[in-house]
C-alpha cells in the first residue's frame, strides 16, 4: 500500500471518532419516573437529561393530567428550572388532592419556556423525547 493510502486511512481512523462526537443527536430527555402517594396527593417524580448542546436557564413543561378513564382532570405547569447540559436532574412535584392510581396518562400538552443562550424557544419542544417507568401513558 502506498504512502499516501496509509496516511488517509491514519487521518480518517483518527477523525472518527471526533466526527462521531460532533453529530451526536440533540435531545431533551425526560422520563416519567415515578408516582408516590403522599397525604396530600401525588408525588410525581421526573429524570430531566439536557442534551440540546447548551445550558437551559430554564424549562418548563405544561402538562395536562388525564384519569383512568381518560378524561382531563387538570392542566399543570411544571417549572424544571435550570437544567445544566449533559447532566440528569431529578425533579418532584406534588399534586394536590390527585391520588396516583387517579392518573392514566400524562401529555406533554406544550413547552411553556425553553431559555438559554443560544437555544431557539422552540428547541425543547422539537427535541423532546419521552420515556416512562409507571404504567402509564406519557408523551406528546
Amino acid at each position: 500500500m502506498s504512502p499516501l493510502f496509509k496516511a488517509i486511512g491514519l487521518v480518517l481512523a483518527f477523525s472518527a471518532p471526533a466526527f462521531a462526537q460532533a453529530t451526536a443527536p440533540i435531545s431533551l430527555d425526560l422520563e416519567l419516573n415515578a408516582l408516590q402517594p403522599t397525604e396530600k396527593g401525588c408525588k410525581v417524580t421526573f429524570l430531566a437529561t439536557n442534551k440540546l448542546g447548551a445550558p437551559l436557564d430554564r424549562a418548563g413543561i405544561e402538562t395536562a393530567l388525564f384519569d383512568a378513564d381518560g378524561a382531563i382532570d387538570r392542566i399543570v405547569n411544571l417549572d424544571f428550572k435550570g437544567l445544566t447540559e449533559g447532566k440528569t436532574k431529578v425533579l418532584q412535584f406534588e399534586l394536590a388532592d390527585l391520588p396516583c392510581d387517579g392518573i392514566g396518562r400524562v401529555l406533554i400538552n406544550t413547552v411553556s419556556a425553553c431559555e438559554g443562550t443560544g437555544l431557539a424557544p422552540t428547541a425543547c419542544l422539537d427535541n423532546l423525547k419521552t420515556t416512562t417507568r409507571p404504567s402509564i401513558t406519557f408523551g406528546l
